[in-house]
This record gives C-alpha cells, structure tokens and sequence, in this order.
C-alpha cells in the first residue's frame, strides 16, 4: 500500500456517488454501536435497504470482541481491526421479483471491522465500543485494511461525513481487476494493492475470462511479486512463528480438508491465523468453509454445538478467542493455540509478544525458536501439554496444537534456518516479517504447486493440428478415473521436489487429497477452465480458417459432416449473440459466410424456408 503521510480528507465538499461503481467493490458501510441496554445497534448503513433482518443481526454480533479488553489505561482508546465471514440469509422485499437472468446472491460476506474500545470510568461499566465496517462479497484484505486505517479513525473525527467522502472516492474507481495491481486514489492518498487471482475466489458454475486466459500458463508460477491465493499480505510468520515447525502439518489438513478450530486471545490475531493459513494452500482454490472470528452467536454454531459424541465434524477452519468453545466443540479433531495475551488481560501469556493484530503491527518481543536445541525439559513440556489436552488453555495459554494426525510432509528445516532473526530491536522487526513470509510462501506455493502437478495433464486443452479441420468438435479432455491415476502416479514417483519432502507413505496424501472436500471443487473448476479455453482455441481457428481450401481437398462426405458441424456452431453463436458475448456476431457473420459456400443456390433457397433454419440465413 502506497499512502501520504499526512492524509487529508476534503470533507467540506460534497463528493458525487455513483451507488452502481461502490458496489461493484462493497455491499455497505455499517456503523454498528454496542448499546448496554439493547445490546449490538446499527446506527448506520450504507446504502440502506441492502440486508435482511437476519444479516444484520449477524453482522452486528459478528463486529466486536468477545469481551472488552481490560488492559488498558483508566481512560484510553484501544483500536483493533480484525474481519469476518458470515453466511448470507434471508431475502430482501420484491429480491426474486427485480433479480436480473444469471444474477445471484452471493453465498458469503465479509466483513472488514475497525473496532474502537473507549475506556472510562465516568460512562456506565467503565466504557462504550463502536464498529466501523466495511461488507464486501469478495476477501479483499490488501485492499479492506488499508482502507480501514483511513475511515475508522476518519469517521471517529468527522463523523457520518467519512462514509460519505469514502463512498464519493470509491466512486471514481474502475471495476475489480482480480489478480492485477490496481491504484485506486482515496483524498490525497492512493492505495496500491494487488488483488487476489480469479481462481482463488468463488465459483458459481461459469468460468471467467481472465481465469481462462489464464490457464494456459505454466503450472509453476514464475512471478512472486503477484498473489496466486487468497491473503497472500497475512502474516504467516508472526502468527506462527512459535509453530513454525508445525506449519506441514497445518498445510497437509488444510489440503485434504480436516475440521481445525483456531483459538487465539483476540480477533484480530485468530483472524491472521486463519487468513495465514489459507494463504499456504495458493494456488489451490480453498472449498473448506472457514470463519476468521467465530462467535456464539452465527447461527452455524447451533449446528456445531449439536453434533453428538462420535459425529463428524464438518471441514471447516474456525478462528475464535472464546474458551467456552473447548468445551462446546469436543469433536474438532484437530486444535491449535496461537498468539499472545496482552499484559493484565487475565490470561497467562506464553511469552511477552503482543498482538500481530494490532494496527502498528509491531510486536513489543521476539522470541525466535532455535530449530537445533533439544533439551529433556522441551519434550517434558509437550508430552505434559499432550495430556493436559487443550482444556488447559482455560488457565494459562500456550501456543500448542492438539491433534492425532501423523503428517506425511516433513517440515524443511532448511527453509526454517533461512528465516531471519531481528532480534529484540522493534524498528527492524517490521521489515524482517515482509522478508520472511515472502520465504515461507515461496516455499509453500512450491509445494502445493508440485503435489498438484501430476493433475495437470487432466487439464491439457488439445488444439487444432496443422491441416486438420477446426470446424469439427475438438476430442475430449482425458478422462479421469481416481484408481487408474494413483496406479500411474505410484509407477512415476512423486518426483524430485517431494520425494525429499515427504515419507515413503506419500501416496496416501493424495488419497486423502481426492477424498476430502477441496479437492472435487478444485478439479471440476480446472476442468471447466480447460475446456472454455479449448472452446475459445477451436473457434479462434475457425474464424481464421479458409473454407474454401478445406472444400477443395474434401471427399464429398467429409464436405457433408463440415456442413453439419457449421450448422452447428453457427447456430451456438447465434444464441450467444442473444446474450451480448464478444465476438459472437462478428464469428456468426463468419460462419454463415462459410455455411453459404457449401450450398449450391436452389438448395440455398430450399434451406432458407424451413422453420429450423431459417434463423441461419435471415440475419
């Protein structure tokens, strides 16, 4: 992000908004107040009308802490930003009756908070808390926390007229470019952010042109100064860096879908934990359902506290800091404890490091784990933490991971030796983080990106050969059959990159893989991209192909089956050009040129009049 120092809002002025460009980027702006006799408000909303009853209840209990934070001064302002994601509900008045044909709703919002505790001792239980939010249907973190660093603290100085000068900027912006670095001017400053890739966000069924584009690129991204997931700007290795050795593990049950429940001391640091998480698995389109800050009150939490003893949990990644779900929740095969409790918070810290979460971003210690020191004590601790199990977090915390997995991946030591330590000097802490991640993602998008490799002949477009004829359907994508691929993957090896990474057992990752929940989304959604760039290639070649070179060295039953084959993609295109795609009319006029040269006139005019046809020579 690139911003003047001095940002300056010009809020005299009555900015333009233009609704239809704001939300191509938010669904509203929320003001949300915690009243102590109504409980969570919405004092405002932006534009109004825009949710249901049940989404605004969700939002507002989905937009504070768990609990007012108790470590601050008698009278002081303690500001945190941290994000959520809820399900959609309910539907808004005459919705069904005013949707657009292929319009929908989208599944999920996030919500993007900037969250202000106010401590004084005059006001009623000692303090008030209000949220600024920002809802939006796509996770665009890089961009939804800068900006927030703006609006919370603007509106907390002017008011309802920040919303107003956000929404007037927002305005002038041109429409998301998902996977491109964009520079969207905001007063006197200007954010720049790279926005996440196509595949990496929702999938309603039809394949978008820029993933198409896409997918004939190599499978091994070349270019790291652009994101290949989602939350590619979390911060993997302050969050994790007392689990650095446990980030495998974490990687191998994000990849075949496991239940993890993430707990943290605050929102903003169980947030982090969970986008980090995600951003390991880049480039494979995450399908887990996952909730940054979970809390009691989302109504899927009914269905959780529910499961009875021996159910299975559902895949999901859930981030909470309430303790009470360690007892709710006893079915999550898989707990991990991350972050730091802040001093006097009631909690016994792990060490003495503050919330990554904060918006300075600096932690007050460093506390780096030496990878070649092995001491009784050590193993001592994590079998006590083993059987203790993680219901001793609820008297002291501890950064740990409750789980009987036995991971395949080893954990690469020589990338944990390449990371580097600052030491306790907080200026160079900042700066050494950025260098970190960028090690740890590198080697991460390596490792997705090589145990995804053995798929990609399932995903090769076949393209017209040199003297073949582009009119006729092009051949199929190779077939899939799960056991006839693990039989040819076990004769080839896994390859170089991770037979050094991973046990003699690797194989079993990979059924796992295709057995749990990512992995049929993710390959349908492959398949589906091949195929439309397969389509765009074939057509491509038929607008450039000469008919008549095709007429002069075809047996009079090839001439009949070209005929045929015209016939039927000229009348696909007609139908496009129905729904406005690009270049349908152009490749239509194209067709029925070459359609009119294969029939002799008084069939022509026979052809002309028949009711099925008469489309393909009246336009």
């Amino acid at each position: 992000m690139s911003r003047s120092p001095s940002f300056t809002a010009r809020t005299e002025s009555n900015a333009y908004v233009d609704p239809e460009s704001v939300q191509k980027w938010i669904v509203a702006f929320c003001i949300i107040r915690f009243d102590l006799e109504q409980g969570q408000l919405i004092e405002e909303c932006y534009p109004p009308g825009c949710l249901t009853p049940e989404e605004e209840l969700d939002i507002a209990f989905s937009s504070f802490p768990d609990s007012v934070s108790q470590h601050h001064n008698r009278s002081s302002i303690h500001d945190s930003m941290f994000f959520f994601r809820t399900q959609r509900r309910g539907n808004l008045p005459g919705e069904k009756t005013h949707k657009k044909p292929n319009e929908s709703r989208s599944k999920y919002l996030y919500g993007f908070v900037f969250n202000r505790q106010r401590h004084d001792e005059r006001l009623k239980r000692g303090g008030e808390q209000k949220s600024v939010v920002i809802l939006s249907r796509s996770p665009y973190s890089s961009l939804f926390k800068p900006l927030l660093q703006i609006m919370g603290p603007l509106y907390f100085d002017v008011g309802r007229k920040a919303i107003d000068y956000i929404a007037g900027s927002m305005s002038t912006w041109s429409s998301p470019l998902p996977g491109q670095l964009m520079e969207l001017p905001i007063g006197n400053a200007t954010l720049k952010v790279n926005l996440p890739p196509v595949h990496s966000l929702s999938f309603d069924g039809e394949v978008a042109f820029e993933e198409s584009a896409s997918s004939m690129a190599p499978l091994l991204p070349t270019n790291q100064s652009i994101p290949h997931g989602l939350f590619h700007d979390s911060d993997v290795f302050g969050i994790f860096r007392g689990l650095l050795l446990q980030l495998w593990l974490l990687w191998e049950l994000l990849l075949i879908g496991e239940p993890i429940l993430i707990i943290a001391p605050t929102p903003p640091q169980c947030c982090e934990a969970v986008a980090s998480l995600i951003s390991l698995a880049a480039p494979l389109f995450i399908s887990v359902d996952f909730r940054p800050y979970f809390t009691i009150h989302d109504p899927y939490f009914a269905r959780l506290n529910s499961l009875q003893e021996g159910e299975t949990f559902p895949p999901i990644l859930l981030g909470v800091t309430n303790l009470f779900f360690l007892k709710s929740l006893r079915n999550v095969p898989h707990i991990v404890s991350v972050g730091s409790p802040a001093p006097n918070s009631g909690r016994v810290g792990f060490s003495s490091r503050a919330s990554t979460g904060r918006l300075s971003g600096r932690p007050e210690g460093f506390n780096f784990p030496n990878l070649k020191k092995f001491s009784p004590s050590n193993l001592l601790s994590a079998v006590k933490l083993r059987r203790d199990g993680p219901l001793c977090l609820m008297t002291e915390h501890k950064e740990a991971i409750w789980s009987s997995y036995m991971p395949i991946t080893k954990p690469d030591t020589s990338i944990l030796n390449r990371l580097v330590d600052a030491g306790l000097s907080p200026r160079v802490e900042e700066s050494m983080s950025v260098v970190n991640n960028e090690i740890l993602r590198r080697h991460f998008l390596e490792l997705t990106t090589n145990f995804l490799a053995p798929f990609g002949p399932y995903f090769r477009v076949n393209t017209p050969s040199v003297g073949s004829s582009p009119f006729l359907d092009p051949p199929p994508l190779t077939a899939f059959d799960g056991d006839e691929f693990l039989a040819s993957l076990s004769t080839r090896g896994p390859g170089k990159f991770l037979s050094k990474r991973m046990r003699s057992n690797w194989l079993d990752l990979y059924r796992r893989f295709m057995k749990g929940h990512n992995f049929k989304p993710w390959f349908q959604r492959k398949r589906a991209v091949a195929e439309q760039e397969q389509h765009r290639l074939w057509r491509q070649a038929r607008m450039h192909a000469d008919i008549r070179e095709f007429i002069s060295r075809s047996s009079e039953l090839e001439i009949v089956e070209k005929f045929h084959a015209i016939e039927r993609h000229l009348l696909f295109e007609m139908q496009q050009s129905e729904k406005l795609v690009d270049n349908s009319e152009a490749t239509w006029h194209k067709l029925k040129g070459d359609l009119q040269l294969y029939v002799p006139q008084p069939q022509h005019m026979r052809l002309r009049f028949t009711t099925s046809r008469h489309g393909l020579y009246s336009r």
